[in-house]
């Protein structure tokens, strides 16, 4: 096995998944395995930046809404909204009902379709609802919501990137990383995730605590379920399908994190 190249594997990360011009300098496939288990770090990086922005809000004055809807558009933009439209084209693929190869042309064509359009509306309101929930509870639950999610939401893409895992088209970003992470990774880099959630969450108190720890899981579960979903309807992932999973994962850990 090549020797893990990790600079590489962070601009890998950050190249790929956020607008950040870190410059990616290697596609191989020992750069995107070390690129993948990076990226929620990238996930920290921007789940920091939405948090930032919605306290900004806060602090002026603007209210639990505002905050949230601050929070909730600085990862699309921070992702060129690369993550929303696989969600989108995703659920338009999912929603055909027609074989693999038609549904994955689908997925390519540049419209979205009434799935797809639905799907984003719902996530999008699900996800600012629960911010505003998060913040108007207090600053830092809300704050912390934002980086547990958008973390955890680059921890799924790290677990669909595993070994065992197959990409459905032989291109695109699907196919550069599908596969080259090997499972003990991919369990230490969700270990880690968890630690560090739980860590940051245990000055909120033992409820919040419990809480955050239980978003991790079930955000992790829920990518896992539409991963399962994707692979036996389309014969693996593709970049479509890793933003579908990390809105899933973000979305989930949103609304867990709101509960209470």
């Amino acid at each position: 096995m090549s020797r893990t190249p990790w600079p590489d594997g962070l601009r890998f990360a950050f190249g790929t998944l956020t607008v950040l011009p870190v410059g990616v300098t290697r596609w191989d496939r020992p750069a995107a395995r070390a690129g993948m288990l990076c990226a929620p770090l990238a996930g920290l990086v921007v789940g920091t930046g939405a948090a930032a922005a919605g306290l900004l809000l806060l602090f002026l004055g603007s209210g639990p809404l505002l905050a949230a809807v601050a929070t909730a558009a600085v990862p699309a933009v921070l992702t060129r909204g690369l993550h929303l439209d696989g969600l989108a084209d995703t659920a338009d693929g999912l929603g055909s009902g027609k074989p693999a190869e038609d549904a994955l042309r689908i997925m390519k064509q540049s419209d979205i379709g009434p799935f797809g359009v639905l799907t984003l509306v719902l996530v999008l309101l699900a996800q600012v609802a629960a911010l505003a929930r998060a913040y108007d509870g207090s600053w830092a639950r809300g704050a912390l919501a934002a980086v547990v999610a958008a973390t955890v939401a680059r921890l799924a893409l790290t677990l669909a990137a595993r070994s065992g895992i197959p990409a459905a088209r032989p291109e695109g970003l699907g196919a550069a990383v599908a596969g080259a992470v090997p499972v003990p990774g991919a369990v230490g880099a969700a270990l880690a995730v968890a630690g560090a959630a739980a860590a940051l969450s245990a000055l909120l108190g033992p409820y919040g605590l419990v809480r955050t720890a239980l978003a991790v899981v079930l955000s992790v579960a829920a990518a896992e379920l539409l991963l399962r979903r994707c692979t036996r309807r389309f014969g693996g992932v593709t970049g479509d399908v890793f933003g579908a999973l990390a809105e899933t994962a973000a979305t989930t850990a949103l609304v867990v994190l709101a509960l209470g």
